[in-house]
């Protein structure tokens, strides 16, 4: 097999060994950018959740999400934990017309998650109608398989 214009047998094989590495790299490659990408949208769909339940006063759902050792710093500067996270969403009592959730960015390093999100509110505060946006910074931590919220921080945005 040395005639001119083929190809040696032992360098096929090298080429096609070479080709089938950068095969398998690719495709771990690919496996590992689609479960960051399911990451994301899981932490997304979360939030989202999470902000329907609390104006649903679902407590059962927030209480799945936060963990164990959540804290909360509100946007008054104040602290809160899981239990007093509960009980606000318990207490809420303010008419909401919308609570619409955008400009999410989401970083996943491992087994930790941190999103962060616009909250534009719409509602009736004393007869009177109120906008107020928020910034929100979550941090969430993959515990025994599933996203649990372990801080968020809120930011009153000015919007004069």
């Amino acid at each position: 097999m040395s005639g001119k214009g083929r190809v040696p047998m032992r360098r096929l094989r090298q080429v096609l060994c070479c080709v089938l590495v950068a095969g398998c790299a690719v495709s771990v490659s690919a496996t590992q950018r689609s479960s960051v990408a399911s990451d994301q949208e899981t932490l997304i769909a979360l939030e989202q959740g999470w902000n329907e339940a609390f104006y649903a006063k679902n407590l059962a759902f927030i209480e799945n999400l936060l963990a164990d050792d959540f804290i909360a710093t509100y946007d008054d500067g104040s602290r809160g934990d899981k239990a007093g996270e509960l009980a606000l969403v318990e207490a809420f009592n303010q008419q909401v017309e919308s609570a619409v959730q955008d400009e999410f960015t989401v970083k996943v390093y491992g087994e930790t998650g941190l999103v962060w999100f616009t909250l534009r509110l719409v509602g009736i505060r004393q007869g009177e109608r109120v906008e107020v946006v928020l910034r929100y910074t979550d941090v969430w931590v993959l515990h025994d398989g599933r996203w649990q919220c372990v801080s968020t921080q809120s930011t009153r945005v000015n919007t004069r």
